[in-house]
């Protein structure tokens, strides 16, 4: 992948990032363009989205509210380190489940 690439989809892998309302936007602007960083960064924040619901939902409902709540640390983290590897311009798995999300939703 070439600078001019990453550049180009530098602003729609950030925007990728804010959850739900940030990550529909990405898919819209870069439907057309088909920016090969974006769609990485957009699976990471697909996935990291999905977990974010699994934690708000299940971990919540099902083991309390202290499980919740460090689970809710946990996706944070991994949406901030997902940021910060947009910023810099790297195709960074988050840890645990990057490598997975790639896979999971290699059609975006």
């Amino acid at each position: 992948m070439n600078n001019n690439s990453v550049e180009e989809g530098k602003k729609i892998a950030i925007i990728s990032y804010i959850p739900f309302v940030g990550l529909i936007i990405s898919i819209i602007l870069n439907k057309e363009k088909r920016n090969y960083f974006a769609r990485f960064h957009m699976r990471q924040s697909i996935g990291l989205n999905v977990l974010y619901f699994i934690n708000r939902f299940i971990v919540y409902g099902y083991f309390g509210v202290a499980a919740g709540d460090i689970g809710k640390v946990g996706v944070l983290v991994l949406f901030v380190l997902g940021v910060f590897g947009a910023l810099q311009g790297k195709e960074k798995l988050v840890p645990v489940f990057g490598a997975q999300f790639q896979e999971w939703f290699k059609n975006i």
